[in-house]
């Protein structure tokens, strides 16, 4: 059977199930418009570890071993682990999957690792290599200051283009079926289901609807020149800009036909040209569009400049704010777009421009 839709889609037409979602965030998350809405919110930065990477992987194990458990799973019953975050050699993700022992492919999309491991994950289940995956990421503002830019101890000043890069992580569980299995064992009876986040949705409520993967689409690197480490909403959105139009067009359908098209961390700067960008070519989502990096974070009383940023972003408003708007039937269609800039420390110092990548992954919320 032909899966491929059109250029770069794929279309599942088998069941692929999100069973169950994470979100554990920092201080600074917290304080934000969805801080009510996270699975944990955790006070200390470093999380009770030593550096600032040791942290990060311990926000990534605990929203792994959340989600997991929220899907009434053990570690034993997922075949198969997608992980990615910012840093070198993916050191957040291996020394988490570490301590899970989860069989473990790392997957690499800077800030749109979340689209990359979710795809990844809905290939491997449909395919029936894992009856459950577990898709994750995360990334740290201080790791990735410290990585990219500039240790926090420098105290260098940020322009208004920049981004806030989120602290956090986020987790999925992945299965092909829904079933009593997969329900919440550990919260039997609290009224709280699978995907739900603190109590968004009563059991009985969600009883006979769940929310099926339908689609993926895998970006292009698209590069139009931009090489300020500082303005990534602008090296980003030409990829976005891409992979919807190119999304839409192998799915055969409108930007209408959605509730939401999410991108991931573009901020106000790269909204507004990945909005341009679509006009170019005909194609006006900006009645449907939602960027993660403007709902992470309240811009009028928090000092985040153009938005949020990083691996963490588009995870944790699609485990906070997105999954639940499905689950409840607010929105029957999303389609979720991370975004992310290919950069290191080594490229960005020898002046090579910053290509950008998006994926997308289209959420259906259907009926059993």
């Amino acid at each position: 059977m032909d899966y491929m839709a059109g250029k770069q889609s794929i279309r599942f037409k088998k069941p692929v199930c999100l069973l169950a979602a994470s979100s554990v965030a920092g201080k600074k998350e917290g304080e934000g418009p969805l801080g009510e809405k996270m699975d944990l919110l955790v006070e200390d930065p470093m999380y009770g570890q030593a550096n600032w990477e040791a942290g990060e992987s311990q926000f990534l194990r605990e929203a792994g071993e959340i989600a997991i458990r929220k899907a009434g799973l053990s570690m034993e019953d997922i075949r198969l682990a997608f992980s990615g975050d910012l840093l070198g050699q993916m050191i957040s993700s291996s020394f988490a999957m570490r301590s899970l022992q989860i069989p473990f492919y790392g997957v690499y999309g800077a800030c749109a690792s979340s689209g990359a491991a979710i795809s990844a994950a809905a290939m491997a289940v449909h395919a029936g290599y894992a009856d459950h995956a577990l898709a994750a990421c995360s990334s740290h503002f201080a790791s990735a200051e410290k990585e990219f830019r500039f240790p926090l101890g420098y105290g260098n000043q940020r322009p208004k283009s920049a981004t806030w890069t989120v602290t956090g992580a986020g987790a999925y569980v992945l299965g092909t079926v829904i079933s009593d299995k997969n329900r919440r064992k550990n919260e039997a009876g609290k009224g709280r289901v699978p995907g739900a986040g603190n109590g968004e949705k009563t059991k009985s409520e969600t009883e006979k609807s769940y929310i099926l993967i339908k689609g993926c689409t895998t970006g292009v690197i698209k590069d139009y020149g931009m090489s300020d480490v500082y303005n990534m909403g602008a090296c980003m959105a030409p990829a976005a800009a891409d992979t919807i139009y190119q999304a839409l067009q192998d799915f055969q359908m409108e930007p209408e036909d959605f509730d939401c098209i999410a991108t991931g961390d573009l901020g106000e700067v790269g909204k507004d040209l990945l909005i341009s960008l679509l006009a170019d070519n005909h194609m006006d989502i900006s009645g449907v569009h939602m960027d993660c990096g403007m709902e992470i974070y309240d811009s009028d009383k928090q000092d985040t400049h153009a938005g949020g940023s990083g691996c963490a972003c588009s995870a944790l408003v699609l485990s906070a704010l997105i999954l639940p708007k499905l689950w409840r039937g607010e929105w029957k269609r999303v389609l979720f777009v991370p975004t992310g800039a290919l950069l290191s420390q080594v490229t960005a110092n020898e002046g090579e421009t910053i290509p950008g990548i998006a994926h997308a992954v289209w959420l259906e919320r259907s009926q059993q």
